[in-house]
């Protein structure tokens, strides 16, 4: 068995790569009665925040819906997919257009959302490069495929948490920003003074997952390594290589965005 295979679980795998993880577990018996309490939760989950006011009761159940289709198209397709390099070359440029897209229109609705996809890119690219040079990632598809997606998740919300805080802050504090011009101030690091302690927030959703690991939270990681059969130090040598390698990634992203948003690469 590999060391770096955190979707070693995944039932629909195992027979599509010739059996080389074995005999396999499912963290939850795939039943109806799952599909009667995802439905459930979700409407569950749409009704709080409706009668709390939130805002989102609808994005709740249509991101839910988009989740299950998303999924069940995604399970059939990378099985074919990932025996083919060509094939999860092509399966990762979808996912980076998609994680892109997503985080510049959280960011800002213009044309200028494309922006975002330098940082999550900035973010992603060169850890994997690290990776497979050193030889700790291999190049085959069932490996590329999950520690890619999970590390342009992780870039996709730094991008978009520290992008929205960055405009929120330049919008509040125009007066300071400009005060800090008339101090002689260029645009960029007055803008960058009062931007980048609120976006550099951004990165506080990784820290703390890292921080609680194995207290709070057993990540998929791990989790589907016991349940493919690893040990316990391998398992856990392997969550936290991910967790390190989405610090990493994080930061450049926040960085290169805080960057941007000072740049006014993204209008206010």
């Amino acid at each position: 068995m590999r060391t770096l295979l955190p979707v070693g679980t995944l039932p629909a795998w195992s027979g599509a790569v010739g059996g080389r993880i074995g005999r396999v577990r499912t963290l939850l018996p795939v039943t109806p009665q799952l599909g009667v309490v995802m439905a459930l939760l979700a409407l569950a989950a749409a009704a709080v925040a409706l009668l709390g006011r939130l805002g989102h009761s609808a994005a709740i159940l249509t991101a839910s819906v988009r989740a299950a289709v998303q999924l069940a198209v995604v399970s059939f397709a990378i099985v074919w997919a990932i025996t083919y390099l060509p094939a999860v070359a092509g399966f990762l440029i979808v996912m980076y257009l998609v994680a892109s897209v997503t985080a510049g229109r959280r960011i800002t609705k213009s044309a200028a959302a494309w922006w975002a996809a330098l940082p999550v890119a900035a973010g992603t690219a060169p850890v994997l490069l690290l990776m497979i040079a050193a030889g700790v990632l291999p190049v085959e598809g069932i490996v590329l495929v999950p520690i890619t997606g999970i590390l342009l998740g992780g870039c996709l919300t730094a991008t978009s948490l520290a992008g929205r805080r960055a405009l929120d802050e330049l919008r509040q504090r125009r007066g300071e920003v400009e005060a800090a011009l008339s101090l002689g101030f260029s645009a960029r690091d007055a803008a960058m003074e009062i931007c980048r302690p609120a976006a550099a927030q951004a990165l506080v959703p990784a820290l703390d997952q890292t921080r609680t690991v194995g207290l709070v939270t057993l990540p998929g990681a791990f989790v589907g390594m016991m349940l493919a059969g690893a040990g316990p130090v391998q398992a856990g040598a392997v969550q936290l290589a991910v967790l390190i390698a989405l610090l990493a990634a994080e930061a450049v992203a926040v960085v290169v965005t805080i960057e941007l948003a000072a740049r006014g690469r993204f209008p206010l």
